[in-house]
């Protein structure tokens, strides 16, 4: 299928009825064009997908020359959590033998995700591939503006947003790590879940209490972090204050897991003797706790490059379906 003809100014300048000058001024936000053709401008260019041309892509024949990977979190979040970094380097090694230049952008609520929106609209790339991707994030409404190609790592909270993802099956990675504690006899089990203003964790909290009820057991004992390392020692904090006779708890992430592990050793209490811990991504954390850590594989690798074959293939005008990976645990020595 041929690539489709990207919207230009001058077709922005005729459905608005202004001149192409007029429309380059509206589009750069002078002051000086009058409300009326500004309105008329913003509604051409939404209605359109036009994304302004950028000096470094060719005019003639308008080759994708980059691609953003855009982080709806806080730098501080987004340096300390090794999903991240492994998604960041598995995008770009996907990316190496191409001329596809590898952008980052980044921002936490408020300022930070303003600055995302004024990027996505400004043109500067040639596709997105999303990750971590909040309830309230609302990057879909901008996607759908523009027409910007683009791929979301996580099933999008909403649900069917026209947008196209990739995802782990993670309500079934919970419930691998839910049996394989009810099969070690572990009966009294809590969880550590992840935000439930994100589709992972709302989809590995239901996978494991769906488990657990299955069982026969009590799917009750539940505290929330927020992927982060400080979030998982304080859960574990109010579990073990909650109810200290837990014999087992699934984490939700190996970052949290490994927090968890530490507050529960730093009390004397022996891992996986009287508390089974298991954890979810198997980060290269997961190999260097003692002991080493169960965990449900989250194939961070094959996210990364279905997203990228995703969305190179939506760019070349293609039509593309989300796609859902299977998951396996590792079994090692914590649970």
């Amino acid at each position: 299928m041929p690539a489709r003809r990207l919207p230009t100014l001058e077709d922005v300048a005729a459905r608005a009825g202004v001149s192409r000058a007029t429309a380059s001024r509206a589009v750069n936000l002078d002051p000086r064009v009058r409300q009326q053709s500004r309105v008329a401008v913003a509604a051409a260019v939404s209605e359109l997908g036009y994304r302004p041309n950028r000096a470094a892509r060719s005019l003639v024949n308008r080759e994708a020359d980059s691609i953003a990977v855009v982080v709806p979190e806080a730098e501080d979040r987004v340096f300390a959590d090794p999903f991240f970094a492994a998604m960041l380097a598995s995008i770009t090694q996907r990316l190496a033998d191409s001329p596809v230049q590898v952008l980052l952008a980044m921002g936490q609520p408020g300022d930070g995700r303003q600055k995302i929106e004024r990027y996505l609209r400004g043109g500067y790339t040639d596709g997105a591939i999303i990750v971590s991707h909040h309830r309230d994030d609302d990057l879909s409404g901008v996607l759908h503006e523009t027409k910007l190609p683009a791929v979301y790592v996580g099933r999008p909270y909403a649900g069917d947003v026209g947008i196209p993802w990739v995802d782990v099956d993670n309500g079934s990675g919970a419930a691998l790590a839910a049996e394989h504690l009810i099969a070690q006899g572990r009966r009294r089990l809590a969880t550590i879940a992840g935000p439930q203003d994100m589709a992972a964790g709302a989809d590995r909290l239901a996978g494991w209490s769906t488990a657990l009820r299955a069982a026969g057991l009590d799917a009750g004992l539940v505290e929330y972090g927020d992927f982060s390392s400080s979030s998982g020692a304080t859960a574990m904090q109010r579990l073990l204050e909650t109810a200290p006779d837990l014999d087992a708890v699934f984490v939700a992430s190996d970052l949290m897991a490994v927090a968890a592990m530490h507050e529960v050793q730093s009390r004397g209490i022996a891992v996986p003797e009287q508390i089974a811990l298991v954890g979810f991504d198997d980060t290269h954390a997961a190999q260097l706790t003692r002991p080493p850590l169960t965990t449900v594989i989250n194939p961070v690798g094959e996210l990364a490059g279905r997203a990228v074959d995703l969305l190179m293939e939506m760019m070349n005008g293609g039509s593309v379906e989300p796609v859902v990976l299977q998951t396996s645990l590792v079994r090692r020595t914590s649970g």
